[in-house]
């Protein structure tokens, strides 16, 4: 079991998923019509992490991030 955390403006409670990779993760937050947008633009992180592999393996007890783009100055 996975944990998947939704950083900044996304505004939603973490969720628990059993998932062996970030493609599976994907695979299972895309069913959420309001989360598509943002898993078009976000980053991700695995463990504070940057990753950019979908077929990066996880374990259990995993925590993945959804980082928004932000602005700043």
């Amino acid at each position: 079991m996975v944990e998947v955390e939704f950083l900044g403006p996304i505004g939603r409670e973490p969720l628990c998923l059993n998932a062996n990779s970030l493609q599976e993760v994907k695979a299972e937050l895309q069913k959420d019509e309001s989360l598509r947008e943002w898993l078009a633009n976000c980053a991700v992180a695995v463990n504070d992490k940057m990753i950019y592999d979908a077929n990066f393996a996880l374990k259990s007890g995993d925590r993945v991030s959804l980082l928004p783009p932000v602005c700043g100055g």
